[in-house]
């Protein structure tokens, strides 16, 4: 099998995708007047574009590729996670989003500092820092390994070159263009994202002879059976529905990438929509996805040259997709789809590499320094720091790789890590008035250290723990120490 079938015409959409999007960047850059414009949009953005805009940031390429990935090598167990949706949205709704709307602030963080002081602003603000620094670092790697590697059959050295090549450009239009620039792309990069995730399952199905042919006639013995509850299984409906469940409202609840998203609509109304919108597509985009991994195995299972000889399914299992971009495509469909794949990385790196800039802007330079400093120069200041974000996830990308598991369990061991110790301030903020400052800053940063002991649980102690089980354990760890360390009297330091 060649290395690639991508035609001239392939090349020509891709580089004119790019081209457009750097076009988006420098037009928003002229709309910007002062860091609200910048970082919120002003904070007057339609609730449908700002929903959609959440989902394409964080249904990012990595979970596009990752799950039908997870489908093809474990079977569809994992796909239970859409079952807490309902769920989801009523506790954000009606018990996060009031709260978050009520202080008019511009980084997530500062709703700390106000209830917990400046120590509590500080930890959250960091966590989030390296949570989002690997996840757009994973996604840099992802490009280069699981999409550009087996679409363009690239060398790793000339992979890493067009990956970068991408990250500039993702730099230039994010830094340039703000959220508005961010929101828009997204917009038209989710839009993408569905159509190629169509067009695969169509053109599989014609080739196999219709949608039918895309169930298994038998359940293969590398799936996961239906498991209620068993914790020494690694999918069980139980920890998917808890791990989702606590994923959805830890990120709403904590995230400066969807706070910042509420933060820039008008009132609680709006955000609420705002969020459903996110939900909705989510969910629909979820089941496609679940489809195409139906549709690859079965392509697959009726094509076994499709891959390499001496290898099996599990083993090429996150990168079947980009395989049959790359050979099942015809002419000028590969470049629509891999823009597809490309748009969904480029919408998580420029919505990280912004929210990333606001939170270090006003979470660390504005709130330590002196001096006041003007508009123009808090807007010049957050387009150099998105710059040198940009650079440093480029870096830290060469060294991802290392960690093991596929690439949805290479995301719950890195990106996902924190998400629970960054909530967990945050829920003593909201929920427990007795929370005192220092109590919370221990039980944080405690819940970090057991998030990290339970991610690499099998190298540290020789235990085999399911990366589900990260944010359970380090919630419960954080909550218990943060809210028993608040019932003894001890001095609080004061916040600066």
């Amino acid at each position: 099998m060649k290395n690639s079938s991508l035609t001239l015409l392939d090349f020509v959409i891709i580089i004119a995708y790019g081209i457009g999007m750097l076009a988006v960047g420098f037009y928003y850059s002229r709309k910007n007047k002062n860091v609200d414009d910048y970082m919120l949009g002003g904070r007057e953005m339609k609730s449908w574009k700002v929903g959609i805009s959440l989902f394409a940031t964080m249904f990012s390429a990595i979970t596009y590729l990752s799950l039908p990935g997870e489908l093809i090598k474990n079977g569809p167990m994992m796909f239970l996670w859409i079952t807490p949706v309902p769920f989801v949205y009523f506790v954000v709704a009606y018990y996060f989003i009031p709260f978050i709307m009520k202080l008019k602030v511009s980084s997530a963080y500062e709703l700390l500092e106000i209830r917990l002081g400046l120590q509590n602003r500080i930890l959250a603000a960091v966590y989030f820092l390296i949570m989002r620094l690997l996840w757009m670092s994973v996604i840099i790697y992802m490009v280069a390994e699981k999409i550009i590697i087996p679409i363009l059959g690239l060398s790793g050295q000339t992979a890493l070159i067009v990956s970068i090549v991408i990250g500039i450009i993702t730099i230039i239009y994010s830094s340039l263009g703000g959220l508005r620039g961010v929101v828009l792309t997204d917009v038209i990069q989710s839009f993408i994202l569905f159509g190629g995730t169509l067009l695969a399952i169509i053109l599989i199905s014609d080739k196999l002879g219709g949608i039918s042919a895309i169930i298994p006639s038998h359940w293969p013995e590398n799936w996961a059976g239906w498991v209620f509850f068993d914790t020494k299984v690694r999918i069980s409906f139980v920890t998917v529905f808890l791990s989702t469940f606590l994923w959805f409202v830890f990120t709403a609840g904590s995230d400066q990438m969807s706070i910042q998203r509420c933060l820039a609509t008008r009132d609680v109304r709006e955000t609420r929509r705002m969020y459903l919108s996110n939900l909705v597509v989510d969910t629909l985009v979820q089941i496609l996805l679940l489809v195409l991994g139906f549709s690859l195995f079965a392509y697959v299972k009726m094509n076994p040259d499709f891959i390499p000889a001496g290898a099996s399914i599990s083993d090429n299992a996150d990168s079947l997709f980009p395989r049959f971009i790359a050979h099942g495509f015809p002419m000028g469909f590969s470049g629509l789809v891999l823009a597809g794949l490309l748009a969904a990385a480029m919408s998580s790196l420029s919505s990280g590499i912004n929210s990333s800039s606001l939170s270090l802007v006003n979470d660390f330079i504005l709130r330590l320094r002196n001096k006041s400093m003007s508009e123009a120069k808090k807007v010049k200041l957050a387009t150099i720091i998105s710059f040198l974000i940009g650079v440093a996830i480029v870096l830290l990308s060469l060294i991802i790789g290392n960690i093991k598991g596929n690439l949805l369990e290479l995301t719950f061991k890195t990106v996902n890590m924190l998400v629970a110790p960054l909530f967990i301030p945050f829920f003593m903020a909201m929920f427990v008035r007795m929370a005192k400052p220092n109590a919370t800053f221990i039980g944080t940063f405690l819940s970090g250290v057991s998030a990290f002991m339970v991610s690499f649980s099998n190298e540290l102690f020789g235990m085999n723990i399911s990366f589900l089980w990260i944010m359970p354990i380090s919630f419960v760890v954080g909550v218990v120490i943060s809210y028993g360390l608040s019932l003894f009297p001890f001095e609080e330091i004061r916040a600066v």
